[in-house]
């Protein structure tokens, strides 16, 4: 199945839409993030091999992407594989390399269709426990919709929330061995603004279990969480409806914590700094920095997406 659902068989009935537009009314999440737990269940469920499921989880991620757009929420990340999933046994893990190779693949022959969505794709994780080729794909896809900025979908992929921070914080290393940043700059705002991935809204996890997996560990600190028990290929569009319906419900305590939370972070990186002209040295500093580490990650792409095109 494709990544941009277009099947005028996938519409919503007219209870779907007519729910849809009381939604509407509240406060939508502008980030969500699924944990897709559950494919090798559903696969045992239905006696079919685990391949299988993991599939049938690709085909309900896209289905659930169309549900988020429908509803208008702007950026969605999952996690497709964890760093830890490479202790499986090496035949699921060729398996489910090959299956990210053949979607990988599938949305790179979707160029057309995610540039008329506005839709950018990012591919974010240990990317060097994939193979070269693997890589090379995510590089491209990463290159190709970079444009994009109707909504973003960010897949994460050989990731665990702990890498993700260690990385951010040799970056911001990085910036002040350049001379980008100075000690004095390193705050929880700049970590968070280091970080691929933006604070989450709501978090969704199917399959009963309740544990985040080492998944968005700083991004979900103000987020709603919500676990259901329906595995992923189960997943239906009133779990999904349920669980923002959960979120509008718990919103003004959500929103209250969290702009309580960026007062007391601001005080605390401003503490010792003139409120002037050194806070705004600060922030020049810390924009040219973001600015210097988005153009390495790209040149690190643009790399990759070059020698696939000589290898091919």
């Amino acid at each position: 199945m494709s990544l941009i659902l277009e099947d005028d068989r996938l519409e919503l009935s007219w209870v779907q839409k007519l729910c849809l537009k009381v939604i509407r009314y509240g406060p939508i999440p502008k980030h969500v993030a699924f944990i897709m737990d559950g494919n090798r269940r559903f696969a045992a469920k239905k006696h079919v091999q685990r391949i299988e499921g993991h599939s049938k989880g690709f085909d309900k991620l896209a289905e659930t992407l169309k549900w988020c757009q429908d509803l208008g929420v702007e950026e969605v990340t999952v996690y497709a594989f964890s760093a830890e999933n490479f202790k499986r046994s090496k035949e699921e893990v060729d398996s489910l390399m090959e299956l990210a190779r053949q979607k990988f693949a599938k949305i790179l022959e979707e160029k057309d269709q995610l540039e008329a969505h506005g839709v950018r794709v990012r591919i974010v994780g240990e990317l060097n426990m994939l193979s070269l080729d693997l890589r090379q794909m995510a590089a491209k896809i990463q290159n190709m919709t970079k444009s994009h900025n109707k909504c973003r979908l960010n897949i994460c992929v050989a990731y665990i929330s702990r890498l993700e921070m260690t990385e951010a914080t040799r970056e911001i290393a990085w910036g002040v061995q350049m001379g980008f940043l100075l000690p004095s700059d390193v705050s929880q705002n700049l970590i968070s603004q280091t970080l691929q991935i933006p604070a989450v809204d709501l978090l969704i996890r199917t399959s009963g279990e309740v544990r985040l997996s080492d998944f968005l560990l700083w991004q979900s600190t103000f987020s709603y969480l919500s676990f259901l028990k329906a595995l992923w290929p189960e997943f239906s569009i009133w779990d999904f409806y349920g669980a923002i319906l959960l979120y509008q419900n718990a919103y003004s305590h959500i929103k209250t914590a969290s702009v309580q939370a960026d007062a007391s972070s601001t005080c605390q990186d401003l503490n010792g700094i003139q409120i002037s002209k050194d806070a705004s040295l600060q922030v020049q500093r810390i924009n040219y920095f973001l600015e210097k580490l988005r153009e390495k990650r790209e040149i690190v792409n643009s790399n990759l997406s070059m020698e696939e095109s000589v290898n091919c």
